[in-house]
Protein backbone atom coordinates (compact mmCIF):
# COMPACT_ATOMS: atom_id res chain seq x y z
CA UNK A 1 0.00 0.00 0.00
CA UNK A 2 1.57 3.66 -1.16
CA UNK A 3 2.20 5.84 2.09
CA UNK A 4 1.42 9.57 1.59
CA UNK A 5 1.23 11.54 4.81
CA UNK A 6 1.14 14.79 4.91
CA UNK A 7 1.49 17.38 7.58
CA UNK A 8 2.51 20.97 8.87
CA UNK A 9 -0.83 22.83 7.89
CA UNK A 10 -2.04 25.68 10.79
CA UNK A 11 -4.00 28.33 11.00
CA UNK A 12 -1.61 31.55 9.66
CA UNK A 13 -2.14 35.53 9.36
CA UNK A 14 -1.64 36.55 5.67
CA UNK A 15 1.95 37.19 5.40
CA UNK A 16 3.13 34.52 7.59
CA UNK A 17 4.82 31.29 6.57
CA UNK A 18 4.10 27.78 7.09
CA UNK A 19 6.79 24.48 6.50
CA UNK A 20 4.40 21.87 5.06
CA UNK A 21 6.29 17.84 4.80
CA UNK A 22 5.14 14.69 3.20
CA UNK A 23 6.12 11.53 4.10
CA UNK A 24 6.02 9.06 1.17
CA UNK A 25 6.57 5.48 0.96
CA UNK A 26 10.22 4.58 -0.81
CA UNK A 27 8.21 3.00 -3.84
CA UNK A 28 6.78 6.21 -4.91
CA UNK A 29 9.20 8.18 -4.09
CA UNK A 30 12.61 7.35 -5.61
CA UNK A 31 10.44 6.21 -8.65
CA UNK A 32 8.85 9.62 -9.38
CA UNK A 33 8.92 13.37 -9.43
CA UNK A 34 6.97 14.63 -6.40
CA UNK A 35 4.36 17.31 -6.39
CA UNK A 36 2.12 19.43 -4.23
CA UNK A 37 -1.42 20.06 -4.93
CA UNK A 38 -4.13 21.91 -3.00
CA UNK A 39 -8.09 21.98 -3.22
CA UNK A 40 -9.98 25.31 -1.75
CA UNK A 41 -13.80 24.52 -0.29
CA UNK A 42 -15.90 24.32 -3.22
CA UNK A 43 -12.88 24.45 -5.78
CA UNK A 44 -11.37 21.59 -7.88
CA UNK A 45 -7.97 19.93 -6.90
CA UNK A 46 -5.43 21.86 -8.33
CA UNK A 47 -1.28 21.94 -8.73
CA UNK A 48 0.88 24.02 -6.93
CA UNK A 49 4.36 22.83 -7.41
CA UNK A 50 6.43 19.77 -8.42
CA UNK A 51 10.01 18.19 -7.87
CA UNK A 52 11.63 15.72 -10.27
CA UNK A 53 13.69 13.36 -9.50
CA UNK A 54 17.20 15.61 -10.29
CA UNK A 55 16.01 18.19 -7.84
CA UNK A 56 14.37 21.03 -10.66
CA UNK A 57 11.48 22.37 -10.07
CA UNK A 58 8.38 24.05 -11.12
CA UNK A 59 5.45 26.26 -9.78
CA UNK A 60 1.98 27.09 -10.08
CA UNK A 61 1.80 30.84 -11.27
CA UNK A 62 -0.32 31.69 -8.30
CA UNK A 63 2.43 30.79 -5.69
CA UNK A 64 5.63 31.16 -8.04
CA UNK A 65 7.90 33.29 -6.11
CA UNK A 66 6.37 32.78 -2.66
CA UNK A 67 6.42 28.79 -2.62
CA UNK A 68 9.23 26.28 -2.67
CA UNK A 69 9.45 22.68 -2.72
CA UNK A 70 12.53 20.43 -2.14
CA UNK A 71 13.04 16.69 -1.43
CA UNK A 72 15.10 14.70 1.07
CA UNK A 73 16.32 11.43 -0.21
CA UNK A 74 17.93 10.37 3.08
CA UNK A 75 13.98 10.85 4.54
CA UNK A 76 11.57 10.40 1.91
CA UNK A 77 10.36 13.26 2.53
CA UNK A 78 9.03 16.09 0.42
CA UNK A 79 8.56 19.85 1.49
CA UNK A 80 6.87 22.81 0.66
CA UNK A 81 8.08 25.99 2.19
CA UNK A 82 5.47 28.49 1.52
CA UNK A 83 5.80 32.23 2.69
CA UNK A 84 3.77 35.52 2.26
CA UNK A 85 0.57 33.56 2.46
CA UNK A 86 -2.57 34.79 0.88
CA UNK A 87 -6.09 33.96 2.15
CA UNK A 88 -6.49 32.35 -1.34
CA UNK A 89 -3.62 30.21 -0.16
CA UNK A 90 -6.46 28.53 2.10
CA UNK A 91 -6.86 24.89 1.58
CA UNK A 92 -6.32 21.23 2.13
CA UNK A 93 -2.72 20.37 0.45
CA UNK A 94 -2.05 17.17 -0.89
CA UNK A 95 1.65 15.81 -2.32
CA UNK A 96 1.62 12.45 -4.32
CA UNK A 97 3.68 11.54 -7.46
CA UNK A 98 3.87 13.97 -10.59
CA UNK A 99 1.82 13.61 -12.96
CA UNK A 100 -0.98 12.46 -11.27
CA UNK A 101 -3.17 9.37 -13.09
CA UNK A 102 -6.87 8.97 -12.34
CA UNK A 103 -5.93 5.54 -10.48
CA UNK A 104 -3.21 7.39 -7.74
CA UNK A 105 -4.00 7.23 -4.22
CA UNK A 106 -4.79 10.45 -2.73
CA UNK A 107 -3.55 11.17 1.04
CA UNK A 108 -5.79 12.73 4.09
CA UNK A 109 -4.17 16.10 3.30
CA UNK A 110 -3.20 18.67 5.58
CA UNK A 111 -5.45 21.93 6.00
CA UNK A 112 -3.74 25.73 5.79
CA UNK A 113 -5.99 28.31 6.44
CA UNK A 114 -5.11 32.10 6.22
CA UNK A 115 -7.07 34.24 7.82
CA UNK A 116 -6.60 37.20 9.87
Amino acid sequence: QVQLVESGGDLVQPGGSLRLSCAASGTIFNTYDMGWYRQAPGEQREFVARITLSGSARYADSVNGRFTISRDYAKNMVYLQMNRLRPADTAVYYCNKHPVMLSDYWGQGTQVTVSS
